[in-house]
């Protein structure tokens, strides 16, 4: 038996947020948007403390959910956290595809099984409850979509009042799903960027909480669960490529940050993989600053045409983050046109009866290419990330059609 200091429920151990450029240092007494120089702020951990506290034994008395990482995780006492049930998501193998493809290795980290259809919902969880945990009673989020479900479904859960801006071309299923949940749902004529700039000039005025992406430090930590629970998912190991589709790039930044954390801990060696941006050939800035050679988004990407919503984000306030990542982890960023997504996610709900998002798919899709140019190679452990379930996307309609009335031709069925 392990003879470690052992943690309690209402233990935090945030040591400060730190800004990810400057590294100036703020206080975690209070909310903070940006940090001083206008960049994103990080929670730093006191990492030794947290490692003395609790080992990788201690997870398998816990339950199989996001909080099982609690002493990586920014807010303190169980009591309040806002939750809907954010059980750990299955890695799902495709071994037809696989065979197919010679033999390779694809894990699909399926997010689609999260409260509200979306990896949305990790972020959000984390980012409601620390503003409850601030006092915040009102919060507002520009959106693709997913993101709002999120905002939406865990407002109501902290008896807050919500606010969601999303473009007016945004699957109608997700707007209204918004809706339901009682938020003020508004659709704008414009990109998630106009949307972003909605909230961000409506702050003063309307009293919210802005959780834009990337505006406030803790959507983040509840996405780098992702990569907490891939570690502990491959017996403390991590596979050699992951594939992530990458809009804001929240999740690619915050899984990178849980494997510097695991790893100054002592539950992962300094194995990494290679990470892959994924974006559509319509908007990809990280894919043309990463081929340019740059550290970050010289400037938006104009015009925007793709119908990949989650990717929409012509110029993403995480870019160096994002581009970091990349180079560190000797990866790469890539673009997939629509076309090739919509053959993707049929080939992948046909052979393997798993439905991808379009965002999903968009990895497969990239991966496929990638495999083919031998930037990866069939021996490689490979992790696609399917970010949200496939219902939430518009499907293609049903064709065949029956009279009832006049005799089967079955032998033409």
């Amino acid at each position: 038996m392990s003879t470690r200091n052992r943690s309690t429920d209402d233990t935090s151990f945030v040591s400060y947020l730190e800004c990810s450029e400057s590294k100036e240092r703020f206080h975690q007494d209070r909310m903070h948007g940006l940090s001083s120089a206008g960049h994103p702020l990080l929670v730093r951990y006191d990492l030794d403390a947290v490692g003395a506290a609790v080992c990788k034994e201690d997870l398998q008395r816990r339950r199989p959910d996001m909080w099982r990482y609690r002493e990586l995780l920014p807010m303190s006492g169980v009591d309040r956290i806002v939750e809907l049930g954010e059980a750990m998501t299955p890695l799902i193998r495709l071994p037809r595809l696989g065979s197919r493809l010679g033999g390779a290795e694809i894990l699909v980290k399926d997010e689609g099984r999260l409260p509200t259809g979306s990896f949305k919902a990790r972020g959000m969880a984390v980012a409601v409850t620390m503003a409850k945990v601030f006092g915040k009673t009102r919060i507002a989020v520009p959106t693709a979509g997913n993101a709002g479900s999120a905002a939406a479904a865990y407002g109501a859960r902290a008896g807050m009042e919500t606010y969601v801006f999303t473009p007016a071309d945004t699957p109608e299923v997700t707007a209204r799903e918004i809706a339901y949940h009682g938020a003020r749902v508004y659709g704008v004529n414009g990109l998630v960027n106009q949307c972003a700039r909605i909230v961000r000039d409506g702050t003063e005025i309307m009293g919210w909480h802005d959780l834009s992406t990337l505006e406030e430090p803790y959507r983040i930590e509840g996405k780098k669960t992702m990569g907490l629970e891939l570690a502990e998912q491959l017996g403390w190991s991590l596979p050699d490529v992951i594939y992530y589709p990458t809009g804001g790039g929240t999740g690619f930044i915050g899984m990178w940050k849980a494997f510097d954390e695991l790893e100054a801990i002592g539950w992962i060696g300094s194995q990494r993989p290679r990470m892959v941006a994924v974006q559509s050939t319509g908007c990809g800035p990280i894919v043309r600053a990463y081929q340019d050679g740059r550290n970050d988004v010289e400037a938006p990407w104009d015009p925007v045409e793709t119908q990949i919503h989650g990717v929409r984000v012509p110029k993403p306030l995480g870019d160096r983050l994002i581009l970091k990542v990349i180079y560190e982890s000797s990866g790469f960023a890539v673009g997939v046109s629509d076309e090739d997504v919509a053959e993707a996610r049929a080939e992948v709900a046909m052979q393997e009866g798993l439905h991808l998002c379009p965002e999903g798919a968009l990895c497969y899709a990239a991966y496929k290419t990638n495999l083919e140019s031998r930037q990866v190679n069939p021996e490689d452990r490979v992790v696609i990330f399917n970010t949200a379930s496939g219902l939430k996307s518009p499907m293609p309609p049903m064709e065949r059609r029956l009279d009832c009335t006049k005799p089967i031709d079955y032998a033409a069925l």
